[in-house]
């Protein structure tokens, strides 16, 4: 657990000599924190390890920060009312951002000038107005800026990809991949969470943003980054006596020259899953979970299941990845999962299934 003193980490002197923010460095990561309701920040604020050290943390809900400080054993010192406030004072090398998801373009506008790399939890945006303006200046000022998907250091995700991509199962024909949970209230997410969560501004709609990026982040990958040719989505409120104002079940079908993709995102399911299933010419790969692959191969009819080790560090982590990306020992490829490329897709594909399902019409996508 990561230990404070007087807004200090123990062990790391934080003198004038400090390098500028933006430059890399040998030792640990100087991390901000952006924001402290989405769930994920646990992640970071109960890591241990020594790559990483949170130098500052914006938020302006002072009881929650305490809350939180008490939790983890951090000094309220860290703590600050603004973001502007936390990158003047703390200089941080990077920040992660763990507020609603409008609030991601300010981050990056706050950070990139400053030459402040900047890592997002999912989605990077839900209007494609926003992930352009976020590229542009990420562009502009030459820092990375990342996305953060759960899915991203599943072992299961990248031996689908790299069986499909080895063509092992041929072209691919079809994706389905099903996100969710049984309801971010039913499965007791924190109060500040919930708020924005559930609000049809800050997060753009409920399930279908939620969830519905993890499928079409994928599926971008899967297909090497080609945006579909078209976006249609379903969404229902079959709770709306808990989530009145979003919808909590949306289907997206993306439709590709020579495939289908379809996503199921859903606060409906009996259980939490991630799973996803790629059907190509010649025989089919599923990741039940995390963990596991199983193959099939159309001349055979064995299903050979697979269980898959940890990945490599930094691969399996996404403040290591973080750090050893702003240390420049990781080159981030155009389509990778983390990657701007891929979730600027993902933005133009969500805007589109929010229209469709405003519309009940079929979305084609333009050129980006």
């Amino acid at each position: 657990m990561t230990k404070w003193r007087g807004g200090l980490c123990i062990g790391v002197l934080l003198t004038a000599s400090a390098l500028r923010a933006g430059e890399p460095a040998a030792g640990p990561l100087r991390l901000g924190i952006a924001g402290l309701t989405h769930s994920h920040v646990h992640g970071i604020l109960g890591r241990s390890g020594d790559d990483v050290r949170i130098v500052g943390i914006a938020e302006s809900n002072r009881e929650l920060a305490e809350r939180y400080a008490g939790r983890y054993g951090l000094d309220v010192g860290l703590v600050f009312p603004s973001l502007e406030a936390m990158l003047t004072a703390a200089r941080p090398q990077a920040v992660a951002a763990f507020g609603p998801t409008t609030e991601h373009r300010a981050v990056v506008e706050a950070c990139a000038p400053r030459g402040v790399h900047v890592m997002v939890e999912k989605p990077l945006a839900f209007e494609v107005e926003d992930a352009l303006a976020m590229r542009a200046l990420a562009e502009r000022h030459g820092i990375h800026l990342l996305t953060n998907l759960e899915t991203t250091w599943y072992p299961s995700v990248h031996a689908v990809h790299e069986i499909a991509h080895g063509g092992e199962i041929g072209e691919i024909r079809k994706v389905v991949v099903r996100d969710g949970h049984p309801g971010p209230k039913e499965i007791g997410v924190e109060p500040e969470f919930l708020a924005w969560l559930t609000d049809p501004v800050r997060n753009g709609g409920g399930a279908i943003t939620d969830f519905g990026c993890y499928g079409a982040n994928l599926t971008t990958g899967l297909m090497k980054g080609e945006a579909p040719l078209s976006v249609t989505a379903v969404v229902q409120r079959i709770k709306p006596h808990v989530y009145p104002d979003v919808d909590d079940e949306a289907t997206l079908v993306l439709v590709y020259p020579r495939a289908q993709a379809i996503v199921q995102a859903s606060w409906n399911w009996p259980i939490n899953r991630k799973d996803m299933d790629v059907y190509g010419e010649r025989g089919y790969v599923l990741a039940p979970d995390r963990d596991t692959v199983r193959i099939r191969r159309s001349e055979d009819a064995l299903v050979e299941t697979r269980r898959l080790a940890a990945r490599p560090g930094p691969h399996d982590d996404p403040f290591a990845y973080l750090a050893a990306v702003v240390r420049g020992d990781v080159a981030v490829g155009a389509w990778d999962l983390s990657a701007l490329e891929n979730n600027v897709t993902v933005a133009r594909i969500l805007d589109a299934a929010r229209e469709s399902s405003r519309t009940g019409r079929t979305v084609r996508l333009g050129p980006p």
